[in-house]
């Protein structure tokens, strides 16, 4: 259990995991189950200006973490939260009391992307990152391992089967000590 979850009356949970594995999708259904308020890291970034700028080879903004952290810090303690983002390990540890890595079948990955435009460096890297799993290698480095959990996204039906699971893990937060 994160270090201030003593105080949170509703926990905080990171849906993470290569791009098009159904993170916003799952977070979005997810939000609606359970009233917590969703967070999309990538929305935020544009919408605050908090980047340093566009990377022209990989197609997005270049995220500022620390001005991502400065940004959310108040909510985070508050609790209540989904945190929707592609990457982990900048955020404090302390703020999740759930980390949810969605994991997506390679060929149901490159179709995704494809779908969404992506090409060149973006693509292969996206599909590399999922082939190694590397999201999944980042996040056990990143916070307690007791509290990361793969989950697999590859259909609506996976993603619905994902979304009870952790709806009932929240209905049971916080965990008796």
């Amino acid at each position: 259990m994160a270090a201030d979850a003593g105080k949170r009356k509703r926990p905080n949970i990171l849906v993470t995991g290569t791009p098009g594995t159904g993170k916003t999708t799952t977070s979005t259904a997810l939000a609606e189950a359970t009233n917590l308020r969703h967070i999309n890291i990538g929305d935020l970034v544009r919408e605050k200006n908090l980047h340093d700028g566009w990377d022209d080879e990989l197609q997005c903004h270049v995220i500022n973490e620390d001005l991502v952290c400065d940004e959310l810090e108040d909510v985070m303690e508050e609790g209540g939260n989904i945190v929707d983002y592609h990457g982990c390990d900048f955020f404090p540890e302390r703020w999740f009391d759930l980390v949810v890595v969605l994991q997506t079948d390679n060929t149901v990955l490159y179709d995704r992307l494809s779908k969404r435009g992506y090409e060149g460096a973006k693509f292969s890297n996206n599909i590399e990152c999922e082939i190694f799993q590397v999201l999944l290698e980042e996040a056990k480095e990143s916070y307690p391992e007791d509290i990361v959990i793969p989950l697999k996204s590859d259909n609506i039906e996976d993603i619905t089967r994902n979304v009870s699971t952790i709806t009932e893990w929240i209905r049971s937060w916080p965990p008796a000590s």
